[in-house]
């Protein structure tokens, strides 16, 4: 359940929390946070919202790592926030390829559904940030309010263009940005 009188955000975990790489981030060595993120996170928390990740990670039907590994990146990153003064409250993900054909992976909103049923919570309205296509679209589809940073896939996601639907999207250049005007 969330906890009594908090709110929600949703955020995706590479290129919004930590930096995003085309091969993939393989172990905690490899995980580097976008600057701020771990602040703006702490930040949140403490403005009483209850902060989730929402993530895509092929890598483990690729081999690339295991989910020992995923974990022990998560709790880094779980790490850094506390020592800021912030809570990850839960990490979700999918480990399925694209090919896989899961109600999982983004641009499907089974993680975001798997978050609401987990937290008990109406998650219409609820902010989720990404920088990807497939972030906005699944926040669109679970009925949450998509938000683009620009870290990350981000500007290689707005080069593409945004389809008419995500025209209005909200857009930061990154995690830090969004929690300023958030909290402003």
């Amino acid at each position: 359940m969330t906890p009594r009188g908090s709110r929600l955000i949703i955020l995706d975990r590479d290129g919004v929390i930590n930096e995003d790489s085309d091969a993939f981030i393989k172990s905690v060595a490899e995980c580097v946070p976008v600057e701020g993120s771990i602040d703006a996170i702490a930040r949140l928390s403490q403005a009483g919202y209850t902060v989730v990740v929402a993530t895509n990670q092929s890598g483990i039907a690729r081999g690339l790592l295991s989910e020992t590994t995923l974990s022990q990146i998560h709790a880094y990153l779980s790490g850094l926030v506390e020592k800021a003064g912030g809570r990850i409250a839960g990490f979700f993900y999918c480990p399925h390829g694209p090919d896989n054909n899961c109600s999982c992976r983004k641009p499907r909103p089974g993680l975001l559904y798997q978050i609401r049923d987990e937290y008990g919570s109406e998650i219409s309205g609820v902010p989720v940030v990404g920088d990807s296509l497939r972030d906005l679209q699944a926040a669109l589809t679970a009925g949450c309010t998509p938000v683009l940073v620009r870290s990350g896939k981000g500007e290689r996601t707005l080069a593409t263009g945004l389809p008419p639907e995500l025209a209005d999207c909200p857009q930061f250049a990154n995690l830090a940005a969004f929690v300023d005007d958030l909290l402003n």
